[in-house]
């Protein structure tokens, strides 16, 4: 069976997803485009053999509407023949694209495509895209008690799992140490691309450290923040929700792009590139859209099972850190240590960038593999509507 390989990559330092923030004035298809450039720049691959850029992208609406990948593809440069296509599986975007893209491959579909994805959370605020429509409403006959905001199952999550608000502080904090741990050592400089941007002084320069690393975050100092979702209503609707999610031990608003160079492994030998790593087992799942976020355990089973490996196989998980009970109910439920899951900090410190976290966490993941001489990595992130993906790649 041919084999996809990810040849190189890359991903943008994160911006504080709000005005002001580093890369609130770069518009989201140039940031798309800084990562794809990147790719043709480090391999030097002809872009002109690029079969189809795949791109995630959760709010398009505004600066992302009308197919930001092919907007992006064309920005960068990329050849007119070469086509765009943008995914939504909402926080999973990206990292469906990179499934996406493999299984063309693999499929014998394409030789060469472009797996990436994007959010500018400042120019584009979460929920732009429903503008006072109400796309849920159909479901009312099926969950006449409504579903929930993705908080509310992180509350569900943390009470089900019995995770109290100090194991979610301390696991938020851990999150800002290993993450300014691994900037301040380099372990992000071969990952991390450029981006051009204008300070408030009008000076322009690259922009290179993730903007929402806090390296003094405590539990002490996140003890001090109050509950993000307490509300009457839900808290009589589910008396089990002890309010425990705060601002300190959610994933920030944040702006990044991030992307994939995947071809057959054939195609990266006849062009003379040397590949970093394969995919090995690809999973998706839904799940109850009402806890929404638990998709990551049975995904990660799923995946699991048909790759043939066991936990004990895999040498680092990335599981995004969209909200602290996540990862800690996934390791709970799975028995899997935590000095092996985000190694490097994870979502909560380096942000969440919707549509591009799951090229994010894969880049993370594969740098951090060959830095340790690691085989087997396995990411995994919970999607609005309750879905998860579930991806397992080999060092090469």
């Amino acid at each position: 069976m041919t084999r996809a390989v990810i040849v190189d990559i890359v991903r943008t330092a994160s911006g504080k997803g709000k005005p002001g923030g580093a890369l609130s004035g770069v518009h989201p298809a140039d940031l798309l485009a800084t990562t794809i450039k990147a790719l043709v720049e480090r391999t030097g691959v002809d872009p002109g053999l690029v079969e189809d850029v795949i791109a995630g992208c959760v709010g398009q609406v505004g600066d992302q509407t009308l197919n930001i990948a092919r907007t992006a593809a064309l920005v960068a440069g990329l050849p007119e023949h070469v086509p765009g296509v943008t995914v939504d599986r909402q926080c999973g975007s990206s990292q469906q694209a990179a499934h996406f893209a493999a299984q063309g491959v693999i499929a014998g579909a394409y030789d060469v495509a472009i797996a990436c994805g994007v959010e500018s959370m400042s120019r584009v605020p979460m929920f732009s895209n429903l503008a006072g429509g109400d796309p849920l409403g159909p479901l009312d006959a099926r969950y006449p008690e409504g579903l929930p905001s993705q908080g509310y199952g992180a509350e569900l999550m943390a009470a089900r799992w019995g995770l109290d608000r100090g194991a979610l502080d301390e696991f938020a904090a851990r999150s800002h140490r290993l993450a300014a741990e691994a900037s301040a050592s380099g372990a992000f400089d071969h990952e991390i691309v450029p981006v051009q941007i204008t300070d408030a002084d009008g000076a322009s320069h690259a922009h290179l450290q993730d903007e929402t690393v806090r390296a003094g975050t405590s539990v002490d100092g996140l003890g001090g923040l109050r509950s993000a979702f307490h509300d009457d209503e839900m808290a009589a609707k589910y008396p089990e929700i002890q309010w425990h999610i705060t601002p300190g031990n959610s994933s920030p608003l944040t702006d990044g792009a991030s992307a994939a160079l995947i071809m057959s492994e054939e195609k990266a030998s006849a062009l003379g590139l040397t590949p970093r790593a394969a995919f090995h087992t690809f999973s998706v799942t839904g799940s109850d859209p009402v806890l929404m976020l638990s998709g990551v355990i049975p995904a990660t089973e799923k995946a699991l099972k048909r790759s043939g490996l066991h936990l004990a196989d895999i040498d680092a998980f990335e599981v995004n850190e969209a909200f602290a009970p996540v990862p800690l109910a996934w390791a709970k439920e799975l028995g899997v240590d935590l000095a092996k899951v985000n190694p490097r900090g994870g979502a909560i410190a380096l942000g969440h960038p919707l549509g591009g976290s799951g090229t994010r966490l894969m880049a993370t993941l594969v740098n951090h593999l060959e830095a340790t001489g690691g085989r087997y990595g396995l990411q995994t992130m919970c999607e609005g509507g309750g879905m998860a993906n579930a991806t397992i790649i080999e060092r090469l």
